[in-house]
């Protein structure tokens, strides 16, 4: 698939990704799972190359789960290490790409250096504008509306904001994802069909694209071939078709 192939007047205007499949890719060569997740990387830059190209305005990569503190230590300090040298290397990739980088997530968890890295590179990119790139680190969506909730009923509590007022708009406003739209698309690799805990909330009525690629071995034309299929959906938030198509 090409990006010629994209009808530009319909692109997501948020996508979302899994990127699932570094270990078994891997195990597929004989080396150790962090061998997968360091050629994670390419696919990393071809997946923002190829979305800022198409016009999508934010990119959100689950990089981190709240579950995977639970790995074994040396592949938690592995990864931690990557960080730190994908974000040293990746910055000018964003500058040149006119790119934002943001995150979401329990990042006072992340190890010190590795986040003074990554609140460097927030900062470098603060003013760009082509689109805004949202690292998932150290997140799990049960993790973000307990979180959240308990914002909500601390106020409650204080006398600052009244249960018979809470909203679905009101939990959107203290939710990680509050100043970006929900997902139109979801991309998951690696052949599962799940969503691991990642934007529950905002994803109730996102496209899901479910591929058996497995994540080091994606590319610009992967990114494409999901874009044409999500634009082939007709997407009706609840109505009828016929509602949708006399709009």
């Amino acid at each position: 698939m090409k990006l010629e192939d994209i009808d530009k007047s319909c692109v997501p205007v948020h996508v979302a990704i899994i990127m699932d499949g570094n270990g078994r890719w891997a195990q597929k060569q004989s080396h150790k799972r962090i061998f997968g997740h360091q050629h994670a990387m390419t696919a990393v830059r071809q997946a923002v190359e190829a979305a800022v190209a198409s016009g999508v305005k934010y990119l959100t990569l689950y990089t981190f789960s709240t579950e995977n503190w639970n790995r074994p230590q040396d592949e938690i300090d592995g990864l931690m290490e990557l960080l730190i040298k994908a974000v040293n290397d990746e910055t000018k990739t964003l500058m040149d790409n006119n790119v934002r980088l943001q995150t979401i997530g329990d990042i006072g968890r992340i190890p010190e250096r590795s986040r003074k890295t990554l609140l460097g590179c927030i900062e470098t990119t603060a003013h760009n504008t082509a689109m805004t790139l949202v690292l998932a680190l150290s997140y799990s969506a049960r993790w973000e509306t307990a979180e959240a909730l308990r914002t909500i009923a601390k106020e409650a509590a204080e006398g600052r904001l009244a249960p018979k007022d809470i909203t679905e708009d009101t939990l959107r406003n203290y939710l990680a994802t509050k100043d970006y739209p929900d997902p139109d698309l979801l991309i998951r690799t690696g052949g599962e069909l799940r969503i691991s805990n990642f934007l529950l909330w905002q994803m109730a009525y996102t496209e899901f694209y479910f591929t058996d690629l497995l994540w080091p071995d994606f590319r610009h034309e992967h990114f494409y071939e999901a874009i044409v299929d999500y634009q082939h959906r007709q997407r009706r938030f609840g109505k009828t078709g016929d509602q949708v198509q006399s709009r």
